[in-house]
């Protein structure tokens, strides 16, 4: 161990001090393509379990669309504060001075100015010794040996090329590039719904993704400046009729005022010069164009159009709406043209991966299995974006979004089918089209990543290819890092069962219940309340079925419950051990008579955990329970 950290230490002063003409021999243990928002939170996650770490990243800044994309207003997961999204979150709130302070416009409860979230993912990242990060690089090739991805080969802006070699790497580009390098099978569009089994999902598959956004940062320069910028070409102010209430020609739609538009996506500042996030989905900057397979420089090309878009909405903001003293902040993107840095793409390539995420294991999820290998949660609505593909094309297939209950995202979506030496992140997970529409969203993403970076850690740390690593080990790890793998709103991290009732919540031995709930989907375990005799007793006999598990001894202190119950409970441990299954009127009777109204799920959970450990029974990535090895 000395010798390999002793080792570190020199590959990664190498690597720092002659980045740009260093021939790799080393190899390093994994390598992350893309420092977006799921990429910078598995670099950090796999350097946290002392892996050597690289994250390979184009642009100057980490964080992809949480901040090079400049949508700085998170969605979702505000009342699950989890992992290295809860850091995150927890950092921007020390630095603006409370949470109260993040929430400043009304699309979100946490918002932050872009380069604030840079500095803060870039320091993270710097704390970490096994980690390092390397910008200006693209990829252009991947290394095979066989069907086993073993290396990248980048390029910068100058042409120099240098070939990285890893155990393991994770695609974390912004559309799924290396994954298709790789030769994965994947899907681009909708999905018929005779393929992914979904009512909502269009009769015949087609490749129309969601529109993308070219965002940007308005600054308010004070009452008197003029901050107008010169009228972009093709400007029409048609194209954004009925952005907001007062530049409507149509009077019976309902749209906000132009105020409540602009206040949207505010964010907070340290400076006292208002801020403003424009990524407007109604009649706003939203652009149509699919990029996705095309080649570096039709890429750029297409984008311009898209940069165009906001261009020509900033000038309507300025002149048609009468905001001139809005322009474009000069203090937030080190571009020349003071525009985000990247576009904030939606939707990607999506794999076909161990598994494939559909809506119905959302909507539904004790119908399936998929919910017992959660590691990543939810709680956003299903939400597409295509209303600049509809003003443009005729007759284009709708979908009718269903509401959904909040959600795990199960771990086989980010591992493929036929690759191996490759874990898939950001938004070319292993989901269905429509279901997308809500695990693209940062704080969702952020917690991908973080379970990628987990998974390719116990990968390298087990010699084993990712999709060998026991579903169990990961979630494990997940929640010693205070990550939900299911999300139950009533059982935060903080909560002294919090592990317990995660992972008795995995078995389904109890379960949670979950509700739509307009913008914050729900899901809560109930934890407070008290478990009814037949409940418990079908619990019981759940958790002690499985002719494989020993039950093993169950600790209680008064630290964990009050000290008038710590008797019955330590005889109901020891009685329920011994009791055969075809006794259930006498269990039911020693339940009835010692807990009736005492015992709470969330201490059944201890017990079930502590004294069965159901949880260790090894599943398989569609969530069946697996025989163990004698």
């Amino acid at each position: 161990m000395v010798f390999r950290f002793l080792l570190s230490c020199i590959f990664f002063s190498l690597l720092g001090a002659s980045l740009q003409s260093l021939v790799y021999a080393q190899t390093l243990d994994v390598l992350v393509i893309g420092g977006g928002t799921s990429g910078v939170s598995a670099g950090i996650t796999s350097a946290r379990m002392k892996q050597r770490t690289l994250i390979v990243e184009e642009s100057p800044w980490l964080g992809g669309m949480l901040t090079s994309a400049g949508v700085s207003a998170t969605d979702g997961n505000h009342r699950l504060p989890s992992g290295i999204w809860a850091e995150f979150r927890e950092r921007l709130r020390s630095y603006y001075g409370g949470a109260d302070k993040l929430f400043s416009g009304w699309v979100s409860n946490t918002q932050f100015e872009p380069h604030v979230g840079a500095r803060i993912l870039d320091t993270m990242c710097k704390t970490e010794k096994y980690l390092r990060v390397l910008h200006g690089y693209y990829p252009i090739a991947v290394q095979k040996q066989g069907n086993r991805v073993v290396g990248v080969t980048i390029e910068n802006a100058q042409g120099k090329r240098q070939t990285l070699s890893a155990k393991i790497v994770i695609d974390a580009t912004e559309l799924g590039d290396i994954a298709a390098m790789s030769g994965v099978p994947y899907d681009i569009g909708m999905e018929s719904r005779h393929t992914t089994g979904e009512t909502g999902a269009p009769e015949t598959s087609n490749r129309i993704i969601q529109d993308l956004t070219y965002a940007a940062t308005l600054k308010d320069y004070g009452v008197g400046a003029d901050r107008t910028i010169n009228r972009p070409a093709q400007y029409d102010p048609k194209e954004f009729d009925c952005t907001c209430k007062e530049s409507c020609s149509d009077s019976t739609k309902k749209v906000v005022n132009c105020i409540k538009m602009l206040e949207y996506g505010k964010l907070p500042t340290t400076t006292g010069k208002p801020k403003y996030m424009l990524n407007w989905p109604t009649r706003g900057n939203d652009h149509y164009t699919n990029i996705i397979e095309r080649n570096r420089i039709e890429r750029l090309h297409a984008l311009d159009s898209a940069k165009q878009t906001t261009l020509r909405f900033i000038y309507h903001i300025q002149h048609t709406l009468g905001f001139k003293h809005l322009g474009l902040a000069d203090d937030e993107f080190p571009t020349s043209d003071s525009l985000a840095l990247i576009p904030y793409h939606r939707e990607s390539r999506r794999i076909h991966g161990m598994v494939r995420f559909t809506v119905n294991h959302i909507r539904d999820p004790y119908q399936f299995s998929l919910y017992k290998t959660g590691i990543a949660v939810g709680d956003y609505p299903v939400d597409h974006h295509h209303d600049k593909y509809y003003r443009h094309v005729e007759n284009g297939p709708h979908i009718n979004f269903s509401p959904i209950p909040s959600f795990a995202v199960p771990l086989g979506v980010m591992i493929p089918q036929n690759i191996d030496g490759l874990i898939v992140a950001e938004k070319s997970i292993s989901v269905s089209n429509i279901v997308n529409g809500t695990t693209r969203l940062q704080p969702c993403v952020l917690l991908i990543g973080q379970a990628a970076g987990t998974l390719a850690a116990l990968s390298v740390q087990q010699r084993k290819q990712p999709r060998s690593v026991s579903v169990r080990d990961v979630q494990s790890r997940l929640i010693q890092q205070k990550a939900f793998a299911l999300p139950f709103l009533d059982g935060l991290p903080n909560d002294p069962y919090f592990e317990h009732v995660q992972k008795i919540g995995l078995t389904g031995i109890l379960r949670g219940r979950g509700v739509p709930n307009a913008w914050a989907t729900q899901t809560g375990f109930e934890s407070a309340s008290i478990i009814g005799i037949r409940d418990m007793r079908t619990a019981f006999h759940e958790a002690y079925g499985g002719k494989d598990i020993t039950p093993l001894p169950i600790a209680l202190t008064s630290g964990n419950f009050p000290a008038t119950r710590i008797h019955a409970l330590e005889e109901l441990a020891r009685y329920a051990k011994t009791i055969p299954e075809q006794n259930g009127k006498k269990v039911e009777a020693f339940l009835r008579e010692n807990l009736a109204s005492l015992l709470k799920r969330k201490e059944l959970a201890f017990i079930l955990h502590e004294a069965f450990r159901p949880f260790d029974r090894p599943i398989s990535l569609q969530g069946e329970i697996l025989n163990k090895k004698k």
